[in-house]
């Protein structure tokens, strides 16, 4: 699967950029996975935080957002994974977390990075460096463990 990818600060992103965004964490997050939650939650546009996007045909295929680690005690946390319902099973998953570690390593080199992953990704996470950190809980219903990489 051939994508673009970019990675911006939020005050740089286009409007319609955020509304992709938006779209599509709406469309994973609150309809397909069923969690009635506030996803806007006043950190898209906060400090320093980036947002990583991957764009095949005009259309947003996958998305995580970076929040910087001056605003989160230390480590860079990613946040808010997806990979759009037709993109997936291509590999494009992979991808994105290698890109991910790319642009963190620009950004905040040599910073320690936190996710909330689901239990059941451990092993896909793990298989970038990323260990468990703390026991697991539910989150809108769906089991979470945190994983950190240093």
């Amino acid at each position: 699967m051939t994508v673009e990818w970019v990675c911006k600060h939020h005050n740089d992103l286009g409007k319609e950029q955020l509304y992709a965004i938006l779209r599509l964490r709406s469309e994973v997050f609150v309809v397909e996975q069923k969690c009635i939650y506030q996803d806007i939650d006043g950190q898209d546009l906060e400090g320093d935080t980036h947002h990583l996007m991957a764009w095949q045909d005009d259309q947003l295929v996958a998305y995580l957002r970076l929040l910087d680690p001056e605003s989160q005690g230390g480590d860079v946390v990613i946040g808010r994974v997806i990979v759009a319902p037709m993109a997936r099973g291509t590999g494009l998953g992979h991808l994105m977390l290698q890109e991910t570690l790319r642009q963190i390593d620009d950004i905040w080199p040599e910073t320690p990075i936190f996710l909330s992953a689901q239990a059941h990704l451990q092993g896909y996470y793990g298989r970038y460096g990323f260990l468990v950190a703390g026991e697991e809980y539910l989150e809108d219903d769906i089991p979470h463990i945190g994983m950190r990489r240093v």
